[in-house]
């Protein structure tokens, strides 16, 4: 009896190791990150991804880092490394697990991306196929303000081409400030982001 007991703490006391390990390198990445050291918080997330593989975060962060350091660059090699990075990183995840919503909306961001790099060569190739990743993404999870607002903010970015009413949009806009405040993130890591990015956009929505 005295030796299953011993057996049992050890076994409690290395989940609570590997997890406290798991914690400090997520805090440790995303603490590089806010410090504006890209490439280092990059690194750090998918060294925690190969060691963690039942956790789909560090990949997933792999994936948000790179795509969001893509928006915005010229030069289309280093936006492509970046890209690809990303979806080498989500490709894993959505591996394992196809049931996942904020994988949906990390796919999306993926395509948003190369679509505002050259509009007139990605716009009618993954406008579609972004439109079904949100489509799926709210077909898991309605409510993820994540979902709301990055489907509302796609369908406004194409409406002068697509001719869409916007009104719609707008108050799907304001509904996802709602669901942001309203948010309880399954642990400190899991996705959160958006607010900000959600109440400039429904500030100017028209």
């Amino acid at each position: 009896m005295k030796k299953t007991i011993t057996l049992v703490v050890l076994f409690v006391a290395g989940i609570s190791f590997a997890q406290s390990q798991f914690e400090q390198g997520m805090r440790k990445a995303i603490g590089l990150w806010k410090d504006g050291k890209t490439n280092e918080a990059s690194d750090l997330f998918e060294r925690i991804a190969a060691a963690e593989k039942n956790s789909w975060l560090p990949n997933y962060y792999v994936a948000l880092v790179n795509t969001t350091a893509a928006f915005g660059i010229q030069d289309k090699d280093k936006m492509s490394a970046l890209l690809n990075k990303s979806q080498k990183a989500l490709d894993i995840e959505m591996g394992k697990d196809q049931k996942n919503a904020e994988l949906y909306v990390m796919q999306a961001l993926i395509n948003t991306a190369w679509i505002v790099f050259d509009p007139m060569t990605n716009g009618m190739k993954l406008s579609g196929p972004t439109m079904e990743m949100y489509g799926k993404a709210e077909a898991i999870a309605p409510n993820n303000p994540r979902v709301v607002f990055g489907k509302a903010e796609f369908q406004m970015g194409g409406a002068k081409w697509t001719g869409i009413d916007t009104k719609p949009l707008c108050k799907e806009m304001q509904r996802s400030i709602d669901l942001f405040k309203n948010e309880k993130p399954e642990t400190p890591f899991h996705p959160s982001w958006g607010l900000e990015r959600a109440v400039q956009a429904a500030a100017t929505c028209k």
